[in-house]
């Protein structure tokens, strides 16, 4: 906090992050119990709303819990983004909700054991709600640096052609839709999949952990996606050889380079006030934006360094200003 308090009023132009959240079992990088996340969070918040440019963005990875000794969900996360988008003359913090995304984490193990694999009244919970919050209801964002590649079936449709026409739900599909804009206007799902796999609305998802479903631990979860996990890094490697321990919940690339692409340009200055292992700042590195990183565990920001070692392989690569955004 005594970091954050000397940072300039209105110098950033996004806050990517991911506080600890307020699960039931405590981690070592530490928690605040549900029943007092709001109070803890508003002193932060009230840092970031004084740093961020009038349009900046504040965008927050943050994962639900569960009311200890029952199988219903903690309200917590949804009672933080109501405080922080409530007017300050209400006592609020005065952010707007731009939207909400969903980082869908097929890795995640199933918990409450007591609920998921034991009774199995509760499917896995493996998505994190991401509020995506702004000073201003039009903050800076642009989505064509963020298109995805045109599925097979768009590809088609885009060749051969459709016949325009009203659908049952009342859309009317012209023939402005065969326009190549480049590619598709991404979901508010953040998949982190090197290839996406078509899965049928319904059909549960399986990790590709053997051992996952060696011990029939592979369970349908509450988001329909693929699932694909990376393994051993630089960043564990070089822990290892140095005898530190990694950060033991770590973003997963996709989330920062999704978002600071979506909000940012190159040359905009980018805070993850809880960074611990820094793929943030990585991720900020490689797309040319400058970065700062605050983290109150110090093994945790000297693991961080190794990221940034000449060795260390980029995390994500940078769209350059002129290139089409068809090869994009």
């Amino acid at each position: 906090m005594a970091i954050l308090s000397e940072v300039p009023d209105e110098t950033i132009d996004l806050i990517c992050t991911s506080p600890p959240f307020a699960l039931l079992r405590k981690k070592e990088y530490g928690n605040v119990n549900a029943d007092q996340y709001v109070q803890w969070f508003e002193t932060f918040a009230q840092q970031f709303y004084r740093i961020l440019k009038p349009n900046g963005s504040l965008v927050i990875d943050i994962g639900g819990s569960w009311v200890k000794g029952y199988p219903v969900r903690s309200l917590y996360h949804f009672e933080l983004v109501m405080h922080l988008c409530k007017p300050r003359i209400e006592g609020g913090l005065g952010f707007y909700l731009a939207q909400e995304l969903y980082w869908y984490n097929p890795a995640k193990l199933p918990t409450p054991a007591e609920w998921v694999t034991v009774r199995r009244e509760r499917v896995k919970d493996a998505v994190n709600t991401i509020w995506w919050l702004s000073k201003d209801p039009h903050p800076k964002a642009c989505n064509k640096n963020v298109l995805r590649p045109y599925s097979k079936a768009m590809e088609n449709f885009l060749k051969n052609g459709y016949d325009a026409k009203l659908r049952p739900s009342g859309h009317d599909i012209s023939r402005k839709f065969q326009k190549n804009r480049g590619g598709a206007i991404p979901p508010n799902i953040i998949d982190a999949q090197e290839s996406a796999v078509a899965t049928a609305i319904g059909s549960p998802v399986l990790a590709t952990f053997d051992w996952l479903l060696s011990n029939d631990l592979a369970q349908p979860v509450n988001v329909i996606s693929a699932s694909n996990t990376a393994s051993n890094d630089y960043y564990q490697r070089r822990c290892k050889e140095e005898g530190l321990k990694p950060h033991p919940a770590r973003f997963p690339q996709a989330l920062p380079e999704f978002i600071i692409n979506l909000c940012t340009e190159p040359g905009d200055l980018v805070l993850d006030p809880f960074c611990g292992s820094n793929v943030t700042g990585r991720v900020a590195e490689d797309l040319k934006r400058h970065w700062l990183a605050i983290d109150i565990n110090e093994e945790y920001l000297k693991a961080s360094q190794y990221r940034f070692e000449q060795a260390a392989n980029s995390l994500v690569m940078p769209l350059e200003a002129d290139q089409d955004i068809s090869v994009k």
